[in-house]
C-alpha cells in the first residue's frame, strides 16, 4: 500500500507526498560505516516541526579524540540539489579542510518532494534548525563524540542552503565560526514578491563572524534577466547592510558561472582554513575566538565604492585571482598516496586531497611506467575535473569513484611492481608511493 502524507505547506496550499516516490528519489546513497555516521528523521507531524524527512551524514577524522568544530556543507533547493547532499560528507577535498582543524564534516540531505516550497526547510525557523541541532546530539551519541552538540559550526551553503546557513547565523551567531553563502543570502527586509518570507533580525554578534557572499556573474551582475537575476540585488542588500555596521563580510563574484557552484571551492576552502585558524580555540573549549582586526593580519579592501573584509593578505591574493578567472595559483604538490596493496594484478590505495587544489586523478605505474589514469576521463561538469566528479551543488557524483585498479594486461610470469601518483587540479604530482 502506498502511504501518502498531507502537509500544510503554506496558507491555502496542501502538498501530497508519496512515500514510495520519495524513497525512489532519495533511497540510493553511499553506506555510512565508521568513520561515517548517518541518522534519518521522518517528516514532522505538526506545524512546529520540519515538514520533510531528512538524512544527516557526518564524517569524523580517524584518531581525533575531541572534535573542535563542524564543517557543514548544505545543498540547495530542489530534488537534484537535495539528492546531491547524499555525498557531501564523502568529499575528499572538504575532508582535507575538516581534518586539518580536527573538525567533523556534515552534509544534510532534505527529502524535498517535487514542487514543494523550499522555504519549508531553507528557513531554519521552520523546523530545520531545531532538527539540525537534534541531529548533532543523536550523532554525538552514535559516534561517541558527544561534544558534537557543543562545538562551533563552519557553515557553507548553496542557493537555498545559503538562506539556511545565513539564517542559522542570524539565529545562533555565537555558534558560527565562519559562513560562506554561495548564491543565497538570508533576507533582512520584507520581500514584496514573497510576502510569506519573514525577514531575519540582525544581531550585533553576527557582525563579528567572517562572512563571504559568493555568486556567479550571470546571476544579476553581467546578466540582468532570467531565473537567477535577483541573486546579485539580494546580495547587495545583505552585504551593504552588514558592511555599514562594520561587519566582517566580503563578496566574490565568480566570472565564469551562473547558479552552479563552479570552481568556488578553491577559494572557499582556503578562506575557511584561514578563518578557522583564527576562530577556533587552541585549547579544549567550544568558545570561539573573536578576531581583532587591528593585530590579526585581517584587512578591509576597497572595491569600487565598497570595502570588503578579508582574513589575511594571502586570502586577498587568492580572492583577486578568483574574481579574475578562478585560477588560483598553487605550488604545493598533493600528498603522496598511502597504504598501497597489491593482490595479483589489482591495486588498492588510500589518499587525502590537496587542501589547496583537491584531487584530479591518479596515475598508475607498472614497473615504473604509466599504464593508466584513474578515472580514465575525469568529468568536467561544473568546474575543474575532479577524481570524485562534481555535481551542480559542489558534491561528488554517485556511485563514488573508488581508489582501485585492475591491470587488464599483466605479463604472465612477471612479478610486476605497481605504484600510484596523485595529481591535483592544477596538474601538480605527488611523489609515487
Amino acid at each position: 500500500m502506498t502511504l501518502r502524507l498531507l502537509l500544510i505547506a503554506a496558507p491555502f496550499m496542501i502538498l501530497r507526498i508519496d512515500a514510495q516516490e520519495t524513497k525512489e528519489l532519495y533511497g540510493v546513497y553511499p553506506p555510512a560505516e565508521p568513520p561515517y555516521f548517518r541518522i534519518r528523521y521522518e517528516a514532522g507531524t505538526n506545524s512546529q516541526q520540519l515538514s520533510f524527512a531528512v538524512k544527516y551524514t557526518i564524517w569524523i577524522p580517524p584518531h581525533v579524540k575531541t572534535l573542535r568544530g563542524i564543517v557543514v556543507h548544505q545543498h540547495g533547493c530542489g530534488i537534484g540539489s537535495c539528492k546531491s547532499g547524499l555525498t557531501g560528507a564523502y568529499d575528499l577535498h572538504w575532508q582535507a579542510l575538516a581534518r586539518k582543524h580536527g573538525c567533523a564534516l556534515m552534509a544534510p540531505s532534505y527529502e524535498q518532494p517535487k514542487d514543494a516550497d523550499c522555504q519549508l526547510w531553507c528557513d531554519p525557523r521552520n523546523g530545520s534548525g531545531a532538527r539540525f541541532q537534534q541531529a548533532l546530539i543523536d550523532l554525538g551519541k552514535k559516534s561517541d563524540h558527544r561534544e558534537l552538540s557543543e562545538i562551533p559550526w563552519a557553515l557553507w551553503g548553496h542557493s537555498g542552503g545559503g538562506h539556511w546557513a545565513g539564517g542559522m547565523l542570524m539565529l545562533h551567531p555565537e555558534k558560527v565560526a565562519a559562513v560562506w553563502l554561495r548564491s543565497g543570502v538570508p533576507y533582512l527586509k520584507n520581500r514584496p514578491d514573497r510576502p510569506s518570507i519573514k525577514p531575519h533580525k540582525l544581531p550585533q554578534k553576527a557582525l563579528t563572524v567572517p562572512i563571504m557572499c559568493n555568486l556567479g556573474t550571470k546571476e544579476g551582475v553581467t546578466v540582468k534577466t532570467g531565473r537567477f537575476s535577483k541573486v546579485w540585488p539580494a546580495n547587495e542588500v545583505f552585504f551593504d547592510t552588514l558592511s555599514k555596521e562594520n561587519g566582517q563580510i566580503a563578496y566574490a563574484i565568480d566570472p565564469l558561472t551562473s547558479h552552479e557552484c563552479g570552481n568556488q571551492r578553491y577559494l572557499a576552502i582556503p578562506w575557511f582554513d584561514t578563518c578557522l585558524e583564527l576562530r577556533l580555540s587552541k585549547i579544549s573549549t567550544p568558545q570561539l575566538v573573536e578576531i581583532n582586526s587591528e593585530n590579526s593580519g585581517c584587512l578591509r579592501y576597497q572595491v569600487g565604492d565598497r570595502k570588503i573584509w578579508l582574513p589575511s593578505p594571502d586570502i586577498q591574493k587568492k580572492w583577486l585571482a578568483y574574481i579574475k578567472n578562478t585560477e588560483i595559483p598553487d605550488h604545493s604538490p598533493p600528498p603522496q598516496p598511502t597504504d598501497l596493496k597489491v593482490d595479483g594484478s589489482t591495486v588498492i590505495w588510500k589518499a587525502t586531497a590537496d587542501l589547496e587544489s583537491g584531487l584530479a586523478h591518479f596515475i598508475i605505474l607498472r614497473d615504473g611506467k604509466p599504464i593508466a589514469t584513474i578515472p580514465e576521463k575525469p568529468l568536467k561538469h561544473f568546474g575543474r575535473p575532479l577524481f570524485q566528479g562534481l555535481l551542480y551543488s559542489d558534491t561528488p557524483i554517485q556511485p563514488l569513484t573508488q581508489m582501485t585498479f585492475s591491470d587488464p594486461n599483466p605479463i604472465s610470469g612477471l612479478n610486476h611492481k605497481y605504484s600510484v601518483i596523485a595529481v591535483n587540479t592544477v596538474g601538480l604530482k605527488s611523489p609515487k608511493n
